[in-house]
């Protein structure tokens, strides 16, 4: 395999790859990759955030806490994660874990979190990154990589022992713990809300690694909820969702008349950037009130199939 790398890269290098890389999306990947900078992963095994803010309420009155964590690969991050998520990364654990509210990616660093086991032990975090879930808007799902358990002595919780700030400064995370959604399930929408009119960037193309920064919603779209799932999703053959998968997602509408209706979005946004996220593309102004989706359509990056899960839409 790392033959075959290196000669690749050398066909590239002396124009010989312009034809390879039109024709083989691994070649693709792979040149894509060796460009991509990374600037959102963090190391710090200590909290070197210095705050006076001690409340956990924030500045829209909701509590600033963890959502979900979800122990989504036992060493088992693939080979170019060491290139895109952080240094050291292939091989390693991967765990999501998503914020109630966006967070000030510069207060956010792997001594800040505490993952316990079932026995008792606490993990490592070695690193972390916000990407790929960072276009607008997207800033509270954070991976951490490390060793923090097995398939024997899996993570049960994960709590927040350092200062984390919301990405508006008003609250601090600190003492937010959640459970762990354990390695054999499936993943679940856990967040919905609209996304307000100027992080819409209708018609936008989603960058050429399948690493960060989605598809916009079309033309026409008069409305967007965002949807937030505990892991990152694909199609079971690893492949991005499409049509067949937008027309599954369920989204109950608020009528004029105060009559609820259940329509499917015309389009879907935020796809091919390998994130957790996706945008439903509305073709109506009544406001979104919630989102369901049926079970055994996607499956995170271990293969596991989705359970049934609904959401309300926070406005």
């Amino acid at each position: 395999m790392i033959r075959i790398i290196f000669s690749l890269i050398a066909l590239l290098i002396i124009g010989g790859g312009s034809i390879l890389y039109a024709t083989q999306p691994a070649a693709r990947t792979l040149v894509h990759a060796l460009r991509y900078e990374r600037t959102l992963d963090a190391y710090a095994q200590n909290d070197t955030t210095q705050t006076v803010i001690d409340t956990n309420i924030a500045s829209d009155q909701r509590e600033a806490t963890l959502i979900s964590a979800f122990f989504g690969l036992d060493d088992a991050l693939p080979r170019l994660s060491g290139r895109v998520i952080c240094q050291g990364a292939a091989g390693k654990d991967g765990m999501p874990v998503i914020f109630s509210h966006e967070v000030d990616v510069s207060t956010i660093e792997p001594g800040d979190f505490t993952v316990t086991t079932a026995s008792g032990a606490i993990g490592y975090v070695e690193c972390l990154t916000m990407a790929p879930a960072d276009d607008p808007g997207e800033l509270r799902t954070v991976l951490l990589v490390g060793s923090y358990g097995s398939v024997q002595d899996q993570p049960v919780t994960v709590e927040i022992s350092g200062n984390i700030l919301t990405l508006d400064g008003s609250a601090n995370f600190r003492g937010a713990k959640v459970d762990v959604t354990r390695l054999e399930d499936g993943p679940t929408l856990v967040w919905a809300e609209r996304v307000p009119r100027e992080e819409w960037d209708l018609g936008r193309k989603p960058t050429q690694l399948r690493f960060g920064g989605g598809s916009g919603c079309p033309d026409g779209t008069r409305q967007v909820v965002r949807v937030t799932w505990d892991g990152g999703i694909t199609k079971p053959n690893n492949a991005p969702v499409d049509d067949l998968e937008r027309l599954e997602y369920v989204v109950t509408i608020a009528k004029s008349d105060r009559t609820l209706e259940k329509v499917a979005p015309f389009a879907l946004g935020d796809l091919n950037d390998g994130d957790n996220n996706h945008e439903l593309c509305l073709d109506t102004e009544d406001p979104a009130r919630a989102v369901s989706f049926p079970p055994g359509f996607v499956t995170d990056p271990r293969g596991d199939l989705n359970p049934a899960s609904s959401i309300q839409v926070h406005q």
